[in-house]
C-alpha cells in the first residue's frame, strides 16, 4: 500500500493503486497519464513503483526512447525478467543472460519465447515483434498466475523503434489481454490525445485519461518549504515563487535549490542567473526549445506570435490585426503551436503553457533581439528592473481585498469567451461594476456587474462554503429579474458536499481560487495565492 504524503499527488497514486489492485479481481482499466513536460508525471510513476508491492503483480516500467528494434526488445525482456525474479529470494544482477538463466526453471515456455523474439529482432524481422513482446505477459500469467502492469513512459517514442503497424496491432492486444494492465505516459498532450482518439480508441480495453496538473497552491508552498530546508524566506516572496512557477515542481525545486546554494542571494539574483545569463540553466533550456521552430518556413511568424502572446496581446482577433493576417492564416500558425504543446487555446484567447518560458520570451529573448547596443550590462539592468517590477506588482496586488481585485478584473472584459472546465463562458463587457450589499451574515463581499445583455451577481467567501450560504445567496439573487443572469460564488476554502448540490439546483456557479486564477492569467494579472 502507498503511504506518506507526496505533495498533493495522492490522487494520482491512488488511481494507479486502485487500477492495479482491480486487475487481480478481474477488472482491467488501462490508463493514459498525460501532462506538460516538467509537471512531474515520471516522478509520480517512480514514487508509485517504489511504494507499491503485491507479489501477484509484476510491474514493468520502460522509458520509450529512439532506439533499434533489437535494443528495445532486449530492454523490455530484461526489465520483465528482473521484476519477475524480484519477488524471489534470488540475489539479482543486471545481467541479461543471468536473468534469463535464473528464470528458465520457473517460466520455461516464456523464456523460450524470449529467445525466439530476440533472435527475430536481431535479424530485423519487424512483423509482430511488438505484439510478441507484449504477449510475454500473458505467457507468464499462464505459467504462474501472476498479472503484469506494463508502463511505457513517453510512449509515443515507440513509433521510432521501427515497429510495423504499431497502433493497429497494439489495439488488438488491448482488447484481448485480460491479465495485463497497460499504462502509457506522455508529455506531448496534443499528440497523445490524437493517438488515443484515432489509433487507440476502442470499445473494450480503452484508456482512462488522467491529466496531471501542476501543484495546487498549498502543495507548491509545502514543496518549496521542503526544498528550502529551513531557510527563512519572506511569505510574500514565497507566494510570488508559487505564482511565477505556476506550480511546476521542476521550477520550484530549481529556484529552491538555487536560493539554498547562493549565500544570502536575493530572489532577483537567482532569477537573473537562471534566465538572463547566457550560461543560465533556463536561458539555455528555452533557447534550445525555441530552435524547434527555426526549421519552419513560418519561423518568424511563429516566434512573433509567441512574443505577442507572452506580452499580453493574446486575443486571437487582436493577433490577426497586429500580424496583418486573416483569421485562417493565423489559424495555421496557431495549430503549429498547439501541436507543439507550446500554447493552449481557450475560447478567444491564447495562453503560453509554460509561464516561466513566457516571461523569458518577453524579457530576455525579445529584449536582446530589439536591443540597439551590445551593452550587456545595460540589458542586464533592464532585465533586473523587470523582475523587481513584477515582484512589486505581485506584492501590491496581494495586499488588496479580493473584492477589489475582482472589480478590477471585471472591468477588463470585452465580450470575449474562454473555456472553464470545458464550458464556454462569455466575459461580458460590463458598463457597471460596483459593490453589492447582501442580506447574509456570512457573505459580505459581493459585486453586481451589468452589461446591455446580462447581469452577473458575485459573492466571495473566504471560509468553507455551506448550504446555508448558497441558500442565502440564491434568495438575494431572486430580487433581480434579469433574464440573462449569472450567479457566482467564489470560495477561497472548500465547498461542502451539500453546498455543491444546492448550488447545482439553484444554477449557481461555485468557483475556487484556481478558477479565478485561470481568468487572471488570461489578462496577465497576478494570481491569487491563498
Amino acid at each position: 500500500m502507498i503511504k506518506n504524503n507526496f505533495f498533493g499527488r495522492d490522487q494520482y497514486l491512488g488511481i494507479l493503486e486502485k487500477r492495479c489492485l482491480g486487475l487481480k479481481e478481474g477488472y482491467r482499466q488501462n490508463l493514459a497519464i498525460i501532462g506538460d513536460e516538467l509537471v512531474g508525471k515520471t516522478a509520480i510513476i517512480h514514487r508509485f513503483l517504489n511504494r507499491f508491492y503485491d507479489n501477484r503483480l509484476i510491474l514493468i516500467y520502460l522509458e520509450a526512447r529512439p532506439e533499434s528494434l533489437s535494443s528495445f526488445a532486449r530492454r523490455f525482456t530484461g526489465v520483465l525478467l528482473y521484476n519477475f525474479l524480484s519477488a524471489s529470494d534470488i540475489p539479482l544482477k543486471e545481467d541479461f543472460e543471468f536473468l534469463l538463466g535464473k528464470s528458465e526453471r520457473f517460466i520455461p515456455k516464456t523464456t523460450q519465447k524470449i529467445r525466439d523474439i530476440l533472435a527475430a529482432a536481431e535479424k530485423r524481422k519487424k512483423n509482430n515483434i511488438f505484439t510478441e513482446l507484449l504477449s510475454l505477459t500473458e505467457s507468464i500469467h499462464q505459467e504462474t498466475g501472476k498479472y503484469c502492469v506494463v508502463i511505457f513512459d513517453e510512449f509515443h517514442n515507440l513509433e521510432q523503434a521501427g515497429f510495423n503497424n504499431l497502433y493497429k496491432d497494439w489495439s488488438k492486444l488491448l482488447i484481448t489481454q485480460k491479465s495485463t494492465l497497460h499504462v502509457i505516459v506522455s508529455s506531448l498532450k496534443f499528440k497523445a490525445q490524437s493517438i488515443l482518439s484515432k489509433n487507440l480508441s476502442l470499445l473494450f480495453g480503452n484508456f482512462e485519461v488522467i491529466n496531471v496538473e501542476p501543484f495546487e497552491n498549498k502543495d507548491s508552498e509545502a514543496f518549496l518549504k521542503d526544498n528550502l530546508k529551513g531557510l527563512k524566506l519572506d511569505k510574500g516572496l514565497e507566494n510570488f515563487i508559487v505564482h511565477f512557477t505556476g506550480g511546476y515542481p521542476f521550477y520550484l525545486k530549481l529556484i529552491g535549490d538555487s536560493l539554498l546554494k547562493s549565500d544570502k542571494a536575493h530572489l532577483a539574483d537567482v532569477l537573473e542567473n537562471m534566465l538572463f545569463d547566457s550560461s543560465g540553466v533556463l536561458n539555455q533550456r528555452f533557447s534550445n526549445y525555441l530552435r524547434r521552430f527555426f526549421d519552419s518556413s513560418s519561423e518568424n511568424d511563429l516566434v512573433s506570435l509567441l512574443h505577442l502572446v507572452s506580452s499580453g496581446r493574446n486575443k486571437i482577433k487582436d493577433l490577426a490585426h497586429v500580424l496583418k493576417k486573416t483569421q485562417k492564416e493565423l489559424g495555421n500558425d496557431i495549430v503549429r503551436l498547439l501541436e507543439a504543446d507550446t500554447v493552449t487555446k481557450s475560447g478567444d484567447f491564447l495562453k503560453i503553457n509554460d509561464r516561466v518560458f513566457g516571461f523569458w520570451l518577453k524579457f530576455v529573448y525579445q529584449e536582446k533581439l530589439q536591443s540597439l547596443t551590445f551593452d550587456a550590462q545595460n540589458q542586464k539592468n533592464k532585465f533586473r528592473g523587470h523582475i523587481e517590477e513584477m515582484i512589486e506588482e505581485f506584492l501590491l496586488a496581494a495586499q488588496k481585498p479580493v473584492s477589489l481585485r475582482l472589480t478590477e478584473l471585471m472591468r477588463l472584459f470585452e465580450d470575449e469567451t474562454f473555456l472553464l472546465e470545458r464550458k464556454r463562458v462569455r466575459l461580458s463587457h460590463f458598463r457597471e461594476v460596483k459593490p453589492l450589499e447582501l442580506n447574509s451574515k456570512n457573505l459580505k463581499d459581493a459585486l453586481i456587474c451589468r452589461s446591455n445583455e446580462s447581469l452577473w451577481i458575485m459573492a466571495v467567501k473566504r471560509e468553507i462554503l455551506t448550504e446555508d450560504d448558497v441558500a442565502d445567496f440564491a434568495k438575494e439573487c431572486k430580487k433581480y429579474r434579469h433574464k440573462l443572469q449569472r450567479k457566482i460564488i467564489i470560495t477561497l476554502a472548500e465547498v461542502d458536499a451539500n453546498a455543491r448540490l444546492r448550488a447545482l439546483e439553484e444554477k449557481i456557479w461555485t468557483w475556487d481560487a484556481n478558477n479565478l486564477n485561470q481568468i487572471l492569467d488570461l489578462f496577465y494579472k497576478p494570481r491569487l495565492i491563498v
